[in-house]
């Protein structure tokens, strides 16, 4: 070898009182101490809740989907008719516009 030495870092660990396991002071400064349980509980807690969620919105989804099938069933005329006929009527007017403005009808503005 040619006068190299190599290095080793050495943490020591201790248990402290606590029940947390700290390292030595030169590493306690770099990383903050987390106990496992509580974001173990936390991640559960954060689980069970979004699951309570999907249920829930599933179920009053499944009622508002219903409860709007039951009303377009209930109603006269259904709404695909109503749309079908304004757009007849939109279809009618905007022809009997294009009309009048190309025939240049004039407005009397006498009466």
């Amino acid at each position: 070898m040619s006068g190299r030495t190599a290095t080793a870092k050495v943490m020591v660990i201790s248990n402290g009182q606590d029940g947390v396991m700290s390292a030595n002071a030169n590493e306690n400064g770099n990383l903050p101490e987390f106990r496992t349980g509580p974001l173990i509980t936390g991640a559960a807690l954060v689980g069970a809740g979004a699951a309570v969620a999907l249920v829930g919105l599933g179920v009053g989804g499944s009622h508002l989907f219903a409860a709007t099938r039951r009303w377009i069933q209930a109603m006269d005329v259904p709404p695909s008719e109503v749309a079908r006929l304004k757009w007849v009527q939109a279809r009618t007017a905007a022809a009997a516009g294009t009309a009048a403005w190309r025939n240049g009808v004039s407005a009397n503005v006498n009466s």
